[in-house]
């Protein structure tokens, strides 16, 4: 699974990162610029972005409807969903290009956000995979909207896609919310420096 990140952008309308002569602050302490992951022909290195924008904790859904060419489930995970507005309610994600499963999903009327929990693990790993029946063994119900509302998860929501804009090697949707609602009850599936955790609201540790 990808890993996204917004572009930061100084008041002047700059981007916000530093210049080599510039130096960071921890602490109110000067600190010297780190190394440059910068490639000869000045792009960023890939392993590093993922590297460093892995310790941004996200919470991973899986998006589902009903293929309206077959009448299948069809459904792919995702951990770049984010609420975009309260009014008109909007929520957004992204799909990679290269997904053949958005095609599916994206040729509904309605497609179907569920919040996965943290015992969801391997559901997740079956949404995200490439071909195959991504629901076979899997429990779920109709949501309004009449797509799969996968057993275990903590909320789903029904929405329309109104919007989709090319971003590099993805698409962001934007998707209008048509009815939403809480389901299981448990802690979320919390994906972090590329690996699968749960979030304990009980200690200062968080997640672990």
């Amino acid at each position: 699974m990808s890993t996204h990140a917004a572009r930061l952008i100084t008041p002047d309308g700059g981007r916000g990162l530093p210049t080599p002569h510039q130096r960071r602050i921890r602490n109110g302490a000067a600190m010297p610029p780190g190394p440059s992951h910068h490639s000869p022909n000045g792009h960023l290195d890939s392993r590093r972005f993922r590297q460093v924008l892995g310790r941004f904790a996200t919470g991973v859904v899986a998006i589902t409807a009903v293929d309206p060419l077959d009448g299948q489930p069809c459904g792919l995970a995702a951990n770049s969903f984010t609420s975009v507005s309260l009014d008109p309610p909007l929520v957004a994600f992204c799909v990679a290009y290269t997904s053949t499963s958005w095609p599916k999903v994206r040729g509904a009327k309605v497609v179907t956000v569920n919040v996965l929990s943290e015992d969801q693990q391997p559901v997740c790993a079956q949404m995200a995979a490439k071909g195959g029946d991504k629901f076979a063994g899997l429990e779920w119900t109709g949501s309004p909207g009449g797509n799969p509302v996968l057993d275990g998860a903590l909320a789903w929501i029904d929405c329309a896609v109104e919007a989709e804009h090319p971003a590099g090697d993805h698409v962001i949707v934007v998707a209008r919310v048509l009815q939403l609602d809480t389901y299981a009850e448990g802690g979320p599936l919390v994906f972090f420096r590329g690996a699968y955790g749960s979030f304990d609201g009980s200690s200062d540790e968080g997640a672990r």
